[in-house]
């Protein structure tokens, strides 16, 4: 079988993001601090955008959540 991924939709690497650099979203540090209290870790005041992403992704790993 063969993947048909459409390349519009491939996953881009925090780093390459256009709005990388901009304060993380709400729905970010909602869910940082869900798996942060899970970690029982502590997650830094002022992440960007492409900084909650990897943590995010860090925590999943950690917790187990991730996919």
């Amino acid at each position: 079988m063969t993947d048909q991924t459409n390349a519009g939709n491939a996953i881009k690497d925090p780093q390459d993001w256009t709005t990388g650099d901009q304060p993380a979203t709400g729905a970010q540090e909602s869910y940082l601090h869900t798996l942060a209290t899970e970690a029982h870790e502590d997650v830094p005041d002022g992440l960007t955008k492409a900084d909650a992403s990897r943590k995010i992704d860090e925590l999943q790993e950690k917790t187990g959540r991730g996919a």
